[in-house]
């Protein structure tokens, strides 16, 4: 992106999160962004998970090496002017000075906002300890600043993915402290109790917060979500799952009962062409 164009995305990112709720759709490579942008999604985000499937790797901490993640973050931003939002896992160090060097590479990809997690891939001690992922935030929001760039950082906790056994006390301790640390937007994936969601709205008040939803199993909707007081949904890897999930089963049918009805549900050749024909 040009500067001007970059800094009016940043702009509009900015202000989805200061009223309303919007949905902010995973796309896992070039050909997803652009769908998702022609059907009127207003940002993206890339998804750890989601890339880390595409090239046939497991979405562990660590697995995909930092200048594959930034090149993506390239190839999605490149794809439409839409804001975009980085899944920069944990920063791709430990310590704050590597986070910020690296959130630095992150910011110059031309993304609008990035996210930075407190998991470490580490079963023994999954959680970073409280007063290094506290500094690790502060170190983020320092790189961000000393570019100029007005990016977004979203702040994770991810204890409830991590089966922290109180989840939601850690969460909220943690995300108070990132607020103060300079996120501008918090999030606690794995969060679906309609009452712990609020509590976390309620504690990191005005700053906006992020909600992941996976699937409809915990009932919870865009109009609920934005009754409770969340700015942001996004989709973490369901999108590529949900995609994964026809192929396999298309491919399953095929080699293990030698019929062809999962291919029935194909979107047609003409339309993904007609999508696909100016870019």
């Amino acid at each position: 992106m040009t500067e001007p164009t970059l800094l009016n995305a940043i702009a509009t990112f900015r202000r989805l999160h200061e009223s309303g709720c919007f949905v902010i759709p995973n796309p896992w490579d070039r050909g997803t962004a652009v769908y998702l942008h022609s059907i009127g999604y207003r940002a993206l985000a890339t998804s750890s998970a989601g890339f880390g499937f595409s090239c046939g790797l497991s979405d562990v901490v660590g697995t995909i090496p930092l200048d594959r993640v930034l090149d993506h973050c390239r190839e999605i931003v490149s794809a439409t002017p839409l804001p975009v939002n980085a899944d920069f896992q944990e920063g791709y160090a430990v310590e704050p000075e590597g986070v910020a060097d690296n959130v630095a590479s992150c910011v110059a990809t031309g993304v609008a906002g990035l996210s930075i997690e407190d998991a470490t891939g580490n079963p023994q001690s999954p959680l970073f300890e409280r007063e290094l992922a506290i500094e690790r935030i502060r170190a983020a929001r320092s790189a961000i600043d000393a570019s100029g760039v007005p990016v977004m950082l979203t702040a994770r906790c991810e204890a409830w993915l991590v089966a922290d056994p109180t989840p939601l006390n850690t969460s909220l301790d943690r995300l108070a402290a990132y607020a103060d640390a300079g996120a501008d937007c918090l999030y606690a994936p794995g969060v679906s109790a309609p009452s712990e969601i609020a509590e976390i709205v309620k504690t990191v008040h005005p700053k906006p917060v992020n909600v992941l939803v996976g699937s409809s199993a915990a009932g919870l909707t865009v109009t609920l979500l934005g009754d409770l007081g969340v700015r942001r949904i996004s989709l973490g890897s369901a999108l590529s799952r949900a995609a994964w999930g026809a192929v396999m089963k298309a491919a399953r049918g095929i080699l293990d009962d030698g019929v062809f009805d999962a291919l029935d549900e194909a979107v047609p050749f003409a339309e993904l062409n007609a999508i696909f024909k100016t870019k």
